[in-house]
């Protein structure tokens, strides 16, 4: 999620609308020690040094070795800290979202926030937005998901 509303443009939603957002290490590896040079990993690393975005770990480590035998090490830990803290989980892969369904999580992903954007007049146009993700940050979204984001929109 974090390098998908980077690449166009819109990591800043997530400060904008929930002041301070917690990214596990396994996240922090996967998205700026592993993105290296890239500028949605640059911006990213800058959200984290101008304090909005924090990185922590979760406490629950065998809950964390439980949750990887089916999750990435991001999605894993990434669960396992909103279940300590009870918080919102900002997750895009399906088999992730079974899973914090599971632990009756709440979630939203980078369409929610995209959505929720044009809703609050932060952005123009929804279609805009997710034509930019499918485009030009290589995001996967299906048919169905994105005319049923359009029409709750009003733009369909």
């Amino acid at each position: 999620m974090l390098i998908h509303l980077a690449k166009i443009e819109r990591l800043h939603l997530l400060r904008d609308f929930y002041g301070k957002v917690v990214i596990t290490r396994a996240v922090w590896r996967e998205v700026v020690e592993e993105g290296k040079d890239r500028e949605d990993a640059r911006l990213i690393k800058e959200a984290v040094e101008a304090g909005w975005i924090a990185v922590d770990s979760p406490a629950n480590e065998p809950l964390v070795k439980i949750l990887e035998r089916h999750l990435h090490p991001g999605e894993a830990e990434t669960i396992a800290l909103a279940v300590e803290r009870s918080a919102l989980v900002l997750l895009d892969e399906s088999e992730g979202r079974r899973v914090a369904d599971i632990y009756g999580l709440r979630k939203t992903g980078v369409v929610g926030i995209l959505l929720k954007a044009k809703l609050k007049g932060a952005i123009p146009s929804l279609k805009k937005e997710l034509d930019a993700l499918r485009h030009r940050a290589g995001f996967w979204i299906s048919d169905e998901l994105y005319s049923k984001a359009l029409k709750f929109a009003g733009e369909e």
